[in-house]
C-alpha cells in the first residue's frame, strides 16, 4: 500500500473516531476494555517502539489505577515507548536539563527532555560510542526495520566552555544514564527521537533515550509511512483478547508470582544458611583460636622452664671449670 494511499486511511480512521468539535480530543474508554496487567505481555505495543504522530502522542490517556507508571494507553494499547520524528523549533536550557520542541506537521508540538549529567565523573571526551538497537531496544512487533543507526555519543567538546563562554553540559539518556551528544541538535534540524513518557503540568513529554538525525525528506518520508501502516494496523482498533487468552495469561501472571515468590523464597534460605554457615564457621575459628593460644601458652611455660634449666646448667659447668682450674694453678 501507498503512503498516500495509507495517509488518506488513517485520515478517515482520525476522522471516524474524533468528536467534530475538536480535533485534539482524547478518546474515551467506555467501549475499551483496559486488560490487567498480566496480559500486557501479549500486547502489540507495550514492549515496542511505538511510532507516532505528536498529535497521537497527546491523546494518549493514564488510567487512574495506572497513576503512578508510566504506563499510557491509545485506545486501550499500553504503551511505554514511543519513537517521533519532526523538526526542531527551539532548543532551550534550564536548570539540570535541556528542552527540544519538536514540531512533526501533525498539528501539535511536543517537548523532549534531556537530561543533564549529575555524575561529577562524566567529563566530555572525544569518543564516539555506536549502540546497536538490538540492546535494550523493546520488540517491534516483528517489523524488520534496521535500526542500528540509532546511537548515542559522547561529547565531543573537551572543553567545559565553548568560545562563547556558553557551558557545554554533559546529557544523559533519561534510562540508562548514558552519555549523550546533542549538539547537533539545533533548530532546523529533522530529527528521529526514541523515549519514555511522563506527563508535566498535565502535558505530555518525552524523555530522550536515543536519536539519528534525519538527512533528507527520503528519511522522514520512510519514518511516515512506517508510522502511519503501524497506526493503521494496530492503532487504529483497540486491543482485543478473547477470555481464554485472558485466561491463559491469568494463570501464567499466577505461575510466575509463584515461581518469583518460590525463588524469593530459595533465595532468603540461601542468605539464611550462609549466615548461620559464617556464624558456625566463626564460632569454629574462634574455639580453635582459644585451644591454639592455650596451646601456646603451655609450650611457652615448657620453654621458659626449660631454658632456664639450660641456663643453670650453663651456670654449673662454667662454675665447675673455673673451679678445677684455680685447682690446678695452686702448688
Amino acid at each position: 500500500m501507498s503512503t498516500f494511499a495509507l495517509y488518506l486511511q488513517a485520515h478517515q480512521i482520525r476522522k471516524n473516531n474524533q468528536p467534530e468539535n475538536d480535533q485534539m480530543a482524547t478518546y474515551d474508554y467506555v467501549d475499551h476494555v483496559i486488560y490487567p496487567a498480566f496480559c500486557f505481555k501479549a500486547s502489540p505495543t507495550h514492549f515496542a517502539w511505538v511510532k507516532m504522530s505528536v498529535a497521537d502522542v497527546h491523546r494518549l490517556q493514564k488510567p487512574r489505577s495506572f497513576e503512578g507508571q508510566r504506563i499510557y494507553f491509545y485506545k486501550n494499547h499500553p504503551i511505554r515507548f514511543v519513537t517521533i520524528a519532526g523538526l526542531i523549533v527551539s532548543k532551550t536550557e534550564v536548570y539540570r536539563r535541556t528542552i527540544l520542541t519538536i514540531d512533526d506537521s501533525s498539528g501539535a508540538i511536543i517537548e523532549v527532555i534531556v537530561p543533564h549529567s549529575s555524575d561529577p565523573q562524566h567529563q566530555p571526551s572525544s569518543s564516539t560510542k555506536q549502540t546497536e538497537s538490538s540492546q535494550s531496544k523493546p520488540n517491534t512487533n516483528g517489523n524488520t526495520e534496521q535500526e542500528s543507526q540509532d546511537f548515542t555519543l559522547d561529547a565531543k567538546d573537551t572543553n567545559p566552555k565553548s568560545g562563547l563562554g556558553i557551558i557545554q553540559h554533559v546529557h544523559v539518556s533519561t534510562t540508562d544514564q548514558l552519555i549523550i551528544d546533542i549538539s547537533d541538535l539545533v533548530p532546523g534540524t529533522m530529527v528521529r527521537v526514541k523515549g519514555t513518557l511522563s506527563s508535566y503540568r498535565g502535558m505530555i513529554q518525552l524523555n530522550m533515550e536515543r536519536f539519528h538525525i534525519l538527512q533528507d525528506t527520503n528519511a522522514e518520508m520512510v519514518f511516515l509511512d512506517e508510522r502511519l501502516q503501524f497506526f493503521v494496523e494496530v492503532l487504529s482498533s483497540p486491543w482485543v483478547l478473547s477470555d481464554e487468552e485472558v485466561e491463559i495469561l491469568r494463570r501464567e501472571g499466577e505461575d510466575g508470582d509463584l515461581r518469583a515468590a518460590e525463588e524469593r523464597s530459595k533465595a532468603q534460605m540461601r542468605v539464611k544458611r550462609r549466615a548461620e554457615r559464617e556464624e558456625k564457621d566463626a564460632k569454629h575459628i574462634l574455639r580453635r583460636y582459644k585451644h591454639e593460644e592455650r596451646e601456646r601458652e603451655k609450650e611457652a611455660v615448657v620453654c621458659r622452664e626449660e631454658g632456664e634449666r639450660i641456663m643453670r646448667e650453663i651456670l654449673e659447668r662454667k662454675r665447675v671449670k673455673r673451679a678445677h682450674g684455680e685447682n690446678s694453678e695452686s702448688p
